[in-house]
């Protein structure tokens, strides 16, 4: 079993151009909370053909910083535990898209949050340097209506 326990620390981004032809992978994703308070949301994911269960504490104070703890589970596991969770689910697909060094996550939403797209960059330290691609719009690292388990609650189309 995978486990990982550590400090998260990453970017938020609007996107505000064309990024999918230069995506290297993508896949759907399919999340559930089984909590989703700000202290610690516990996350449910179904990710192509495998199962995760999350755990992040609070962020810290400029919003980029958390404890992450993930496991892989089985499919069917994950999907068991998608029956009790909190009313609604994300629905999205994500896009992996390098630039420079290191990655992004864009993720396009559907379902109650159809419209909005994200792009995430995980990173080892706060001050750490990347580059900007031109198809990353408004930095929105901390904002916490952006959070998946606030859009749950809250979806885009709602604003």
């Amino acid at each position: 079993m995978n486990i990982d326990m550590s400090e998260e620390i990453e970017r938020k981004f609007l996107v505000k151009g064309e990024y999918k032809n230069l995506s290297v992978k993508e896949f759907k994703i399919i999340q559930g909370y089984l909590c989703s308070v700000p202290e610690r949301t516990v996350r449910v994911r179904v990710t192509g053909d495998k199962g995760f269960i999350t755990i992040k504490g609070i962020v810290n104070e400029s919003g980029a910083s958390r404890y992450e703890w993930e496991k892989e589970i089985s499919l069917e596991d994950a999907h068991e535990l998608l029956k009790i969770c909190e009313p609604g689910v994300i629905d999205k697909t994500r896009f992996i898209v390098k630039a420079g060094t290191h990655s992004f996550e864009v993720d396009e939403f559907y379902g109650e949050n159809l419209g909005l797209t994200v792009a995430e960059i995980e990173l080892s330290a706060e001050n750490e340097y990347f580059e900007m691609p031109e198809w990353l719009g408004e930095e929105v690292t901390g904002n916490e209506k952006y959070y998946n388990s606030k859009l749950l609650h809250n979806p885009y189309t709602k604003w």
